[in-house]
């Protein structure tokens, strides 16, 4: 395995993430600790959750699965970075009291974030969390408040650094100058979407990062399912995405056929997997730290350790960039 530090801090993170949001739902909590165990064992030490993921009937049913695989002890807590979300409403989070939404059980006052983070920590069955990311930004609350609260935590030794997810560039801008006005660390990463498929962000969410330092984990590398083999596996009737989500909506229109199919092949002239070709993209591009994986057999997941293994020459980039374009820089990309 590959490592890199996480944007400007001295924390070391595997290339590639392992995302957990299938655990509880569509993987049952056996294989998900069977799944934990072998990225474990391929140096993968970089763990993305969030406390709203679970089951219809439990949400934070994925924190209290990795806490379970935590409690087995062999320094797997040790040796694993954690990353934990913080935004939605956990109404209905397998306690009797909490079937109803009440006014302050989401987003990012200071109240609820010292809530969330304590339920966390005792579902994932730890004393802290190295990076504590915001799943959303919160237009009623002021940064101020935010950081406040963060360093009440850090204080605390709850967290360790703060993530954004999902935020704009000019978010992001205004959450790090608010921190920096106070001595504060500010945000150290960027959770966003990010893909072949889907490259807006490089028109300003990843400057901004790059500006401030952050690092960027993209998240839905494959645009689900789309840069899988997703034509292939239409062919073959296989993959459990091929006739459902966004997979089979793309495929509808045409023009998106068209391209996948064209990725496709040039993904078989190489002789490369698609899924491990659109991984390896986003290795390397600049400023990511790596892409979040979420498999859901031990197959999938050896597909992501190999991709951390390819280089990409430059003629395949260039082939790449013609079937998905990026936006160009901004501002240059809408103003000339």
């Amino acid at each position: 395995m590959k490592y890199t530090q996480l944007g400007r801090t001295g924390l070391k993170v595997s290339r590639l993430v392992l995302g957990t949001m299938n655990f509880g739902d569509e993987t049952d909590e056996k294989t998900s600790h069977t799944l934990m165990d072998a990225a474990l064992e391929a140096g993968v030490n970089f763990f993305d959750t969030a406390d709203i993921y679970g089951t219809d009937d439990e949400k934070g049913a994925t924190e209290r699965i990795l806490g379970s695989w935590f409690a087995r002890g062999g320094g797997r807590r040790d040796k694993v970075v954690l990353a934990t979300k913080v935004y939605g409403n956990m109404t209905n989070d397998g306690t009797p009291w909490n079937r109803q939404s009440w006014p302050n059980h989401d987003r990012l006052s200071a109240l609820n974030i010292r809530r969330a983070v304590d339920a966390s920590l005792r579902r994932l069955g730890t004393d802290h969390i190295d990076v504590y990311q915001f799943h959303h930004i919160d237009r009623a609350t002021p940064f101020e408040e935010i950081w406040q609260a963060i360093d009440v935590l850090v204080q605390q030794g709850k967290i360790l650094y703060a993530g954004s997810s999902n935020f704009p560039g000019y978010k992001i801008a205004q959450a790090n100058e608010a921190a920096r006005a106070h001595g504060r660390v500010g945000l150290v990463s960027e959770q966003c979407l990010y893909n072949l498929f889907e490259r807006r962000a490089e028109m300003d969410v990843l400057p901004a990062a790059q500006e401030y330092g952050l690092g960027v984990i993209p998240w839905s590398p494959l645009h689900q399912g789309l840069l899988g083999g997703a034509l292939r596996k239409e062919r073959e009737g296989t993959g459990s995405r091929t006739h459902a989500g966004r997979s089979a909506r793309g495929l509808a229109d045409p023009e998106v056929r068209a391209r996948i199919e064209a990725y496709e092949t040039v993904a078989a002239e190489h002789g490369m997997e698609p899924g491990e070709l659109a991984l390896a993209w986003l290795l390397g591009r600049p400023g990511v730290t790596g892409p979040i994986v979420g498999p859901r057999t031990r197959e999938q997941l050896d597909s992501g350790l190999r991709a951390v293994e390819l280089t990409l020459p430059t003629r395949l980039l260039q082939r790449l960039d013609g079937i998905f374009p990026g936006p160009g820089p901004a501002p240059e990309a809408f103003a000339w």
